[in-house]
């Protein structure tokens, strides 16, 4: 019966897909939606795009081994990502009219910039997927009881995703997302009320929380725990922003007041809630203490079955269809967003500009091309990670954080920043990043803030030399 309605659910999740599907009739709506999204639509799109397997799976586990300092990166990180985009950056992207944020980036510095960050861009969107896949593959894993291993799960699930996610794009996203948020609400909300009232109320879990120090936030120690605190919420909160599955979701709403209201109340309604799956895991470890024995394990990966363990061996039926409903609608919802990006991202703006002649039905042809291949990357990669979802996430943006950020903040709020700047600000930051993480991974400064403070250097310095003048012939 549990795998019958999971079934059930997998085959309507595919026909809003292809439903969605035929409103595509260009480029733009297969990328933005067509750029009309009302604000429940462009909400919803925010909102669960980022709640996703990780947010289900990893960040409520996480709170519950590293109590809510452990989990600086997600939700704090990514929730205060939204609401900077919002109110600084939201605005600017809409009014520029672009297909993909490797067009800003060609527009402001030119074409050197365009690929290179477009390539940044797009390879850190493997991690991300790759955790989604891992999770999906987990979740067929559970249902079967091993019947299907790991690695199998994930390669289905990759086919899966891409099987609605490819004839639609944007659309297609757009219009499961929305029905995939409603299920992910009422779904882990009325679990979250069902076990907690087993384990005898909200303020019993809070209070045993509390009792287990799960509420400390502040790091303990010197100058190297606050450093390493502050580098992972920054890696989210800022390094998050140049993704082209932001801009995607800003710039496919109807209009600039809807771009930035989606984005803030997204960020907010993903922020509230994803302490819902934290204490569902807070009740379901008191209720059966055995499980904490994951929080242990050599493979850091085991300690996401605590959930799905706890669902399938000591609930009814239908608690088990609705969490594992709800649990698809955050990985589907998440997945589809994480490849069609960079997916978008690779046409525009790596592909294109080597057929400049390609008109819009070879493009497009191109769009279903990349993302079949980009899908097939992030089962190579998923297959050979053993991160968490919520290291993959985490790791993901670092790679925009030192290489893509400056450059775009610059681009938009520093009138002098050029083409020079912005290139050795990628480039110093990129390589310091990667000297300091080889070198010097446990150093009090942590790599990913060495590789800020080089880019930004790089903008600061690239920026201000004086720059060439042309030469004027005057033989004549």
């Amino acid at each position: 019966m549990l795998i019958a309605s999971v079934v059930f659910y997998l085959l309507v999740t595919i026909a809003i897909g292809l439903w969605a599907a035929q409103r595509v009739k260009s480029s733009k709506d297969y990328v933005l939606a067509g750029r009309s999204l009302p604000l429940y639509m462009n909400t919803a799109t925010v909102f669960a795009t980022w709640f996703g397997a990780e947010s289900v799976l990893s960040v409520s586990v996480e709170f519950s081994k590293s109590g809510m300092g452990g989990i600086i990166a997600d939700p704090f990180g990514s929730s205060m990502c939204l609401v900077i985009v919002a109110l600084f950056f939201a605005r600017a992207f809409y009014r520029m009219d672009l297909l993909t944020i490797g067009d800003f980036y060609r527009k402001r510095y030119g074409k050197t910039m365009e690929l290179g960050t477009s390539v940044v861009i797009a390879v850190s969107y493997l991690g991300w997927t790759a955790a989604q896949l891992t999770a999906l593959g987990l979740v067929f894993s559970t249902l079967t009881d091993g019947a299907v291993s790991l690695q199998t799960g994930i390669i289905v699930s990759g086919i899966f995703v891409l099987a609605y996610t490819i004839w639609g794009g944007m659309w297609s996203v757009a219009m499961t997302d929305f029905f995939q948020s409603i299920m992910i609400i009422l779904g882990l909300g009325i679990i979250a009320w069902v076990v907690g009232d087993l384990a005898g109320g909200p303020g019993k879990v809070i209070a045993a929380a509390s009792e287990a120090g799960r509420f400390e936030f502040w790091p303990k120690g010197g100058t190297k725990e606050w450093l390493a605190f502050v580098t992972a919420f920054l890696t989210l909160a800022i390094g998050s922003i140049p993704q082209q599955d932001i801009f995607q979701r800003v710039t496919s709403a109807k209009n600039e007041r809807t771009a930035v209201l989606g984005s803030l109340l997204g960020g907010m309604v993903y922020f509230c809630f994803v302490f819902v799956p934290i204490y569902i895991v807070l009740a379901a470890l008191m209720l059966e203490p055995s499980l904490g024995t994951l929080l242990a394990s050599e493979d850091a990966r085991e300690m996401q079955r605590i959930l799905p363990a706890y669902i399938l061996g000591y609930t009814p039926l239908w608690i088990q269809v609705l969490f594992f409903g709800a649990l698809l609608s955050a990985i589907l919802s998440t997945a589809s967003g994480a490849i069609i990006a960079p997916t978008s991202l690779c046409t525009e703006n790596i592909v294109r500009p080597l057929f400049p002649r390609m008109n819009e039905r070879q493009f497009m042809l191109t769009l279903r091309i990349v993302l079949v291949a980009f899908t097939a990357a992030a089962l190579v990669f998923a297959l050979n990670s053993k991160q968490t979802m919520y290291d993959m996430v985490q790791n993901a943006y670092t790679v925009t954080l030192v290489a893509a950020l400056v450059p775009l903040a610059g681009g938009i709020f520093w009138s002098r920043a050029n083409n020079v700047g912005a290139i050795l600000s990628a480039v110093l930051g990129l390589l310091a990043w990667i000297i300091a993480a080889f070198t010097a991974p446990e150093a009090t400064v942590p790599p990913p803030l060495v590789g800020l403070a080089f880019s930004t250097l790089g903008m600061v310095v690239g920026s201000l030399l004086p720059q060439p003048q042309p030469r004027h012939d005057h033989s004549h």
